[in-house]
């Protein structure tokens, strides 16, 4: 199928990139040519952008998104004033969405997953991350991650899986980090070949050096490594992440300026999830820092039922302009082109020839209202993979 989309105001994805007015010409899946003065050809779908706004559409670097149940009652706690680590410490939090995990199929945990995915598309997220990690045992992280391929085949748009293997410690069961190195790390291995292997290094969950074993074994196995650390505390994550090579350090809202700098001096992507700290203590990571000292930084929603429970861009947006010092079009490149080179997505995250034709139409004219706007939907129109969505 041919798709022109004519006079936009391209944004292509590149924070140094300004907008222009523009058109796209898409054939099949991929974008065929972008520039000033193009026109339709016969037999081409036209869509007049009248001057709206055309993004990449968002790339979604962060997410839990594959769970069962929710944590209403420990809304309620922390509207008390029970804190985060308070709540894990007392058996809720992660380990009550693992109890709920453990208790539903991989088909019922799939289709779950599948209507977020939709929800996200419906606001211009077209490729996702999605890590396992609610599972803790073998058998449970296995359908986690089957569960992610299942809901791949149905989507439009892209999925990258994750197995997020050191996530909570589970009181009942005491050599879980043994578990996990001699078991579930080899049994992946074998079905999810090379997938990204992620850890949550935090009070309550697992050390640095338990991290570290996981990690060398991972990578000995030829898994590159991702790490959660300093969402509350600084243990030494960042150190241990730089030393080891990992793809990305994500949350750093503990992190020191000497740490910041450091990462933003190596090639370690910094993931910053502005939407847990809205919801759990108004805490944020130092990005703008992170930005100047020369920084990858990509934003996403960290989806999930507990510390984030939100799959909105335009949101994760709205929040990096207030809490972050980010501007509209540094946002969006932390969105697109940035997370697309993140999740190893060479053809997205740009409007460009030979790009994947992943773009989002907005009903704005102006770029810098995506992230001045709360609430509501921004988006016009999604086409994913060359086609409009929906269909």
């Amino acid at each position: 199928m041919s798709l022109f989309v004519a006079g936009a105001r391209i944004v292509p994805g590149d924070a140094r990139a300004e907008p222009y007015l523009g058109s796209v010409r898409i054939d099949a899946d991929r974008i065929v040519d972008v520039g000033v003065g193009l026109v339709p050809r016969s037999g081409e779908r036209v869509i007049d952008a009248d001057g709206r706004v055309l993004l990449p559409g968002f790339v979604d670097a962060h997410t839990h998104a594959v769970y069962a149940g929710d944590r209403l009652d420990e809304f309620d706690l922390k509207r008390q004033g029970h804190s985060y680590l308070e709540i894990l410490a007392a058996g809720g939090g992660i380990l009550a969405t693992v109890r709920a995990v453990r208790q539903t199929g991989v088909e019922a945990l799939a289709e779950a997953l599948l209507q977020r995915l939709f929800a996200m598309l419906r606001e211009g997220t077209t490729s996702v991350e999605v890590k396992s990690g609610y599972g803790l045992t073998t058998e449970d992280e296995l359908k986690l991650l089957r569960a992610i391929r299942l809901a791949a085949a149905d989507f439009p748009g892209t999925l990258v899986p994750t197995a997020l293997l050191g996530h909570a410690l589970d009181p009942e069961q005491p050599d879980l980090v043994e578990l996990t190195l001699a078991e579930t790390l080899p049994a992946v291995h074998a079905e999810f070949p090379g997938i990204a292997v992620d850890a949550y290094c935090e009070r309550g969950a697992w050390s640095v050096a338990d991290c570290r074993r996981l990690f060398e074994r991972a990578r000995e196995l030829g898994h590159p490594v991702r790490l959660h650390a300093d969402q509350f505390n600084a243990l030494g994550g960042v150190e241990l992440a730089l030393e080891l090579g990992a793809l990305s350090v994500d949350h750093l809202e503990a992190t020191s300026p000497a740490a910041l700098a450091r990462l933003a001096e190596s090639g370690t992507f910094g993931v910053v999830l502005p939407v847990s700290g809205f919801h759990t203590d108004d805490r944020y990571a130092n990005a703008r820092a992170f930005v100047d000292a020369g920084g990858q930084l990509v934003l996403a929603s960290n989806c999930n039922p507990g510390s984030a429970p939100s799959s909105s861009m335009p949101f994760v947006h709205a929040l990096a302009l207030r809490k972050l010092g980010m501007s509209a079009l540094e946002a969006i490149a932390a969105t697109t082109s940035t997370a697309a080179r993140l999740l190893g997505l060479a053809d997205r995250g740009a409007i460009a020839a030979g790009f994947r034709a992943d773009l989002v139409l907005l009903r704005h004219r102006d770029p810098r209202l995506l992230g001045y706007e709360i609430g509501g939907n921004p988006v016009d129109q999604v086409i994913v993979a060359g086609r409009t969505w929906p269909n």
